[in-house]
């Protein structure tokens, strides 16, 4: 059947299908990359390995107290099960994605917003069909928040079991980034309360309406006691995590506590900037939301829409103020945009909405087919790797990367002068490839694999070791 020919809904249907599956066939075809993507893809690889499913490693024996561990957790389940590669690696980051947009799909259904145009839209923003399959802690972060303006908004007008809903989005995004969850969710829920019905009603009607203390016990029943473990197994997580992690990190730009990288020194705004390129295309039709939610009802926005808008704001509220942002922070605001779009759409709009759709799944491809394989070789090292003998040790000079250690599973060796290496059996030499080899490596050492950043050399045992 012509698609011209297809019904409306089979059309739009076919174009989320095609958006969701194109994203799916993707993970599989290019590398790890580094830092994010292949830090936490060896985290999971050392999780499985060790055993140790209480604290991800950032190394063997080295805490990662930077984030809580359900991330860890999904990849490390999942190639524990399936098997260790990159598809697998990734894959329960993708149905994490699939789950967001099937809740707010149900949550469309449920405030009478047409129901596939919202899947539609958000699948295809730019920074979610990024994320439904990067490993990265951000998608288990937007699901959770995801649950918790979806359950909040559900339970303030109709049955409070929809809050409970709320709370345990809550305990997941505090699994999944800590307390940060409950800032952003209490910034969108709390502006909109105070555009309702004022400072003062509004907590009344919040104590009438949610039920408070048996959510937040919940809450705490079900991400509480992972905190206390952790502490207890790795004394100091705690007061970095919290302190670190959620205080300093904000408030210092280039925070110099940082025990697993560098701190990211942007300026404060810039947060702004990265949800209207990050959010594409769909950014560019927010003038036109907001101008039709406005004169709908006279000129004034009503309540749904009001809600909307401060659920999609938050993230950016917060992050104004914020020097240490990326761009995926701006993940959790995608639900609520589309939505909105959703909301606004008129059935007139409804080819031009699937044909904006389209533009991501095809950047996808044509990244996979002409931008990621030459971005693979200098942001990753599975190929360097590749060909080498497993038997033989493999030593780098001066520095590693977390992909090497993860297509090594974890036996690369780093070392800062000729004197760290074993020269009494043959070995493998990494080091960047704008460095030449140091003459005290010279001796019987041939170069055998190379990238656009590192070459490796195959070195013979020392003569006077042998």
């Amino acid at each position: 059947m012509k698609l011209t020919k297809m019904s409306p809904f089979a059309l739009s249907m076919s174009v989320f299908l095609s958006v969701i599956l194109v994203r799916l066939f993707t993970l599989a075809f290019y590398p790890l990359m580094d830092t994010t993507e292949a830090r936490y893809g060896e985290m999971a690889r050392i999780m499985v390995e060790t055993g140790n499913w209480l604290t991800p490693m950032f190394d063997y024996n080295v805490p990662f107290w930077g984030k809580p561990p359900l991330h860890t957790w999904m990849s490390a389940s999942s190639i524990a099960i399936f098997g260790n590669n990159e598809f697998f690696m990734r894959l329960p980051h993708w149905l994490a994605g699939l789950a967001s947009i099937g809740l707010t799909a149900m949550f469309a259904k449920r405030i009478q917003i047409n129901t596939l145009n919202s899947a539609i839209v958000l699948a295809s923003v730019a920074v979610f069909s990024v994320s439904a399959g990067a490993v990265m802690t951000d998608m288990a972060l937007a699901l959770g928040l995801t649950m918790a303006f979806a359950g909040f908004y559900l339970a303030w007008d109709g049955p409070n079991k929809w809050a409970y809903l709320g709370f345990i989005g809550l305990s997941i995004g505090m699994l999944a980034k800590g307390p940060v969850t409950i800032v952003i969710f209490a910034l969108g829920a709390g502006l909109w309360l105070f555009w309702e019905y004022g400072f003062i009603k509004c907590w009344r009607e919040l104590a009438r309406r949610i039920p408070l203390v048996k959510g937040f016990t919940l809450l705490l029943l079900t991400s509480a006691p992972w905190f206390i473990l952790a502490e207890r197994a790795t004394p100091g997580f705690l007061e970095y995590f919290f302190v670190g992690e959620h205080w300093l990190r904000f408030v210092e730009s280039g925070w110099a506590g940082d025990l697993y990288g560098s701190a990211h020194d942007n300026p404060r705004g810039k947060i702004w900037l990265d949800f209207i390129g990050a959010a594409l295309p769909w950014t560019l039709f927010i003038p036109q939301i907001i101008y039709r939610s406005y004169k709908e009802l006279g000129w004034q926005f009503d309540s749904q829409t009001r809600f909307l808008l401060c659920w999609m704001l938050s993230p950016m509220i917060l992050f104004t103020f914020a020097g240490n942002i990326q761009p995926a922070y701006v993940l959790p605001a995608a639900p609520a945009l589309a939505l909105l779009l959703a909301k606004t759409r008129k059935e007139a709009d409804q080819k031009v909405l699937l044909s904006v759709a389209m533009i991501i799944p095809a950047l996808l491809l044509i990244s996979l087919l002409f931008i990621v394989p030459s971005k693979a070789d200098y942001r990753a090292d599975k190929r360097l790797l590749s060909d080498r003998d497993q038997e033989l040790p493999t030593y780098y000079l001066y520095t590693d990367s977390f992909s090497s250690r993860y297509y090594s599973n974890g036996t690369v060796k780093t070392v800062k002068s000729p004197n760290d290496v074993e020269q009494s059996t043959a070995y493998y030499l990494v080091l960047p490839k704008d460095r030449k080899l140091d003459t005290m490596f010279t001796q019987n050492c041939e170069q055998v694999s190379f990238t656009k950043r590192r070459a490796m050399y195959l070195c013979q045992a020392s003569q006077t070791n042998s």
